[in-house]
């Protein structure tokens, strides 16, 4: 537009603006989400915690871990109120931008009312303008500035008439464009500083803080596990397919992250070398002389050694030793994950024929006994029992007497109150009742299995080569729902009444009222009268398209052969029956359809509800687990399987559950043999931080020939032709096995 000006805000004052705006949009949600928040102690929660002796001293250890919380706490609150104490001086500086630009009234500056003559405006500015000059010890250069102004706003016509027209002596204001940096950036002198600012941040220290954080990521798993380690587990699981437990604790004990040379946070002093000797002697038979590398390494022997001594329950220096098996035993959990999935790709790579030897079944399993080994600090042949407070080996001879043989806590926690107090009568009552509390939350499972073959017409038979597909669901609960015989008669009526819609295989009871909300158009057919409304909640079995037919077709033919008689040979109740059988057949047809639509309704369902929970990622918040001699809180994991026991094969991945509150649903999938025959498979659920939970249900599969392919005329009539070998399947088929017969 022509005459307009442009002007640029080299006086910074857009920079306010713009910082006003950045600290309101930080402080706010760092304010409601960052403010240190004294947690007010739950009562019922220390209630139900355990108060043994071991439990406390974690506690303890656990607060003093983090010794800088106070000081962080106090320097959170020191920025947040800074910055609401810069928000408000900005804000107040803000303002009064905006109150020296939008109240420029001249009248006012000079002292005097509207309508004034000039002799009294030049009086006045005489008056002031001896009071503001900068010249003066009274003076003051911006009023003076703004005195000058408004005299001329007021005494200059052309002034006046720009004033009165705009609202400034100058004459219509320019457009101006802020730049919302501070002043002192945009001034020449310091040009240079500023772009040697600008290099030393963009151009040294951004490629080093890059350059650092990707060396450091390199070096780690996906678990945070180091790389080196990783391919030290393929090595050693690859050497050796059969590894006892005790190798495996080895293994374990040879980590890259126990050896000061990689882990700056290991420690090593001087007493290792009087205190070790000492504590390989106590344990013995730790096979500290072997010459593989790198279970031949000091770090390796001395992380055994420890392992040993945790899980032997062996006091150790709480100045040096102790501190070292605290962070020992914290790394073992990540490290025996990345063992499990070292073992698994190992079979992945035998099926595949890439590699010749197949770890076992065994391997894997013992690395899983160890995890739950770890955090109960126990060997996996001592008794269960002892993973309760205030019981010891002296204790465990009263639940093996001649009168009872208790040998899970599941048959402890069943007895009557009266019976358990007996067996742990040497106990006082707060130790007792410390028993019970770590008794009651223990887990008790629920450990449900089912099989099918999925896009299949008859889901319940297995051919070779199909995809077998194992739901295997976990109902959780604590374990003082077991406590005394009412809890027991309340068991046995929800087997009985199949809460929570479960049914299990085998059993012609139906889900009651669980299932999934439907569309309102079904909702509407399936009330459409009394009859249908009755029949659907019966069983009524999936029929195939060929039986849904059937009764239509019986109807048409009727109606068809209706029209060829006399009507005079029809009787009354000949046509009363024909229609009673038209209307049975037709609500057949209506309640098998609606069942199949609910069926298929309700299978989307789980579909999407699976593909939401997919999404949001998996989490890692279950149960706290009872583990005094662990050093950090831990939460319950479980694994879960598919197995042969006869050829010590894996069939599936161990899937991890880490997100096991009331009800947890997962999918195992498998390939059927390639020969027909009766094969039992073991569906196997361990636990990773208790010992004695392991659960096993054998599924009995059925195997039978596929069937053969469809012929070539049949195959033209329904698809058309087909190029050669277009259905090669990639099984061996019993044809090329000799018959058994012969």
């Amino acid at each position: 537009m022509g005459g307009q000006k442009f002007q640029y805000d080299e006086s910074g004052g857009t920079f306010f603006y713009f910082l006003l705006s950045f600290l309101v949009l930080i402080l706010l949600p760092a304010t409601f989400y960052y403010w240190p928040r004294k947690k007010k102690q739950d009562l019922e929660q220390e209630s139900k915690d355990c108060q043994c002796s071991l439990c406390r001293k974690k506690r303890e250890l656990l607060k003093k871990s983090e010794p800088w919380r106070g000081p962080k706490n106090f320097l959170i609150k020191l920025v947040i109120v800074l910055g609401w104490v810069l928000l408000i001086l900005l804000a107040y500086k803000v303002s009064q931008f905006d109150y020296e630009m939008a109240n420029f009234d001249p009248y006012e500056i000079l002292g005097v009312q509207v309508g004034s003559s000039q002799a009294e405006i030049k009086k006045a500015y005489r008056k002031l303008s001896v009071v503001l000059h900068p010249d003066k010890e009274t003076g003051n250069e911006k009023e003076f500035m703004k005195l000058t102004k408004a005299y001329q706003a007021l005494t200059d016509e052309e002034a006046r008439r720009n004033w009165e027209k705009y609202g400034n002596p100058d004459g219509p204001g320019a457009m101006s464009f802020g730049i919302a940096l501070p002043s002192w950036i945009v001034e020449k002198e310091n040009s240079v500083w500023v772009l040697g600012l600008y290099a030393l941040v963009f151009m040294v220290a951004l490629p080093i803080m890059v350059g650092t954080w990707w060396y450091r990521s390199i070096r780690f798993s996906g678990d945070q596990v180091l790389l080196d380690t990783t391919h030290m587990y393929y090595y050693f699981f690859h050497k050796t397919p059969h590894m006892m437990l005790k190798r495996v604790i080895m293994i374990l004990a040879a980590s890259l992250e126990f050896d000061r040379k990689v882990n700056s946070e290991i420690v090593e002093r001087q007493s290792d070398n009087e205190e070790m000797p000492q504590l390989i002697k106590t344990i013995g038979n730790l096979n500290e002389k072997n010459k593989e590398r790198p279970l031949c390494f000091l770090y390796s022997i001395k992380a055994r050694a420890l392992l040993h001594a945790h899980l032997s329950r062996i006091p150790l220096n709480p100045e040096t030793l102790e501190q070292d098996r605290r962070y020992i035993v914290g790394k073992c959990p990540y490290l025996i994950q990345e063992q499990v999935n070292c073992v698994f790709q190992l079979i992945l790579l035998a099926y595949a024929g890439r590699i010749q030897r197949c770890p076992k079944i065994d391997t894997i399993e013992n690395c899983m006994k160890l995890c739950p080994m770890i955090v109960q600090g126990l060997w996996d042949l001592k008794s269960p029992f002892l993973q309760l407070p205030h019981i010891h080996e002296g204790n465990l001879k009263y639940f093996m007497s001649k009168k009872r043989q208790i040998k899970s806590l599941q048959q402890f926690a069943q007895l009557k109150g009266d019976e358990r107090r007996s067996i742990l009568s040497g106990l006082t009552d707060e130790e007792y009742l410390n028993v019970m509390k770590v008794l009651g939350r223990m887990p008790y499972l629920d450990f449900q299995v089912k099989w099918e073959v999925m896009d299949d017409e008859n889901p319940t038979e297995v051919t070779t080569g199909a995809i077998v597909t194992v739901t295997v669901t976990l109902i959780r609960k604590d374990m003082s729902t077991l406590f005394g015989d009412e809890t027991i008669e309340d068991k046995n009526i929800i087997n009985e009444n199949n809460v929570d819609g479960d049914v299990k295989d085998g059993s012609d009871a139906e889900p009651e009222q669980q299932s999934v909300k439907r569309p309102v158009w079904q909702k509407q057919r399936k009330s459409a009268g009394k009859k249908s409304n009755k029949k659907v909640k019966q069983k009524v079995p999936v029929k195939h398209k060929t039986e849904e037919t059937a009764a239509p077709a019986k109807v048409k033919a009727v109606k068809e052969e209706k029209p060829k008689e006399d009507d005079s040979d029809l009787s009354d109740s000949s046509v009363s029956d024909i229609n009673e059988s038209n209307d049975a057949s037709d609500d057949e047809v209506k309640n098998s359809s609606v069942e199949d639509e609910d069926q298929e309704w309700e299978k989307l369902q789980q579909k999407l509800h699976k593909r939401e929970k997919v999404l949001e990622g998996r989490s890692k918040l279950s149960h706290t687990v009872h583990c005094p001699l662990y050093p950090y809180d831990k939460q319950e994991y479980w694994w879960t399987y598919v197995c042969d026991r006869k050829s010590k094969t894996l069939l599936t991945s161990p899937y991890h559950i880490t997100s096991l509150v009331d009800r947890e649903e997962c999918q195992l999938k498998f390939t059927a043999p390639i020969w027909k025959g009766t094969y039992t498979f073991a569906v196997c659920l361990r636990s990773d931080s208790y010992l004695g939970f392991h659960q096993q249900k054998d599924i009995k599969l059925d195997v039978k020939e596929a069937p053969k392919h469809v012929s070539e005329s049949e195959d033209s009539e329904e698809e058309g032709p087909i190029e050669d070998n277009a259905h090669e399947s990639d099984y061996t088929t019993d044809e090329d096995l000799p018959d058994d017969d012969d």
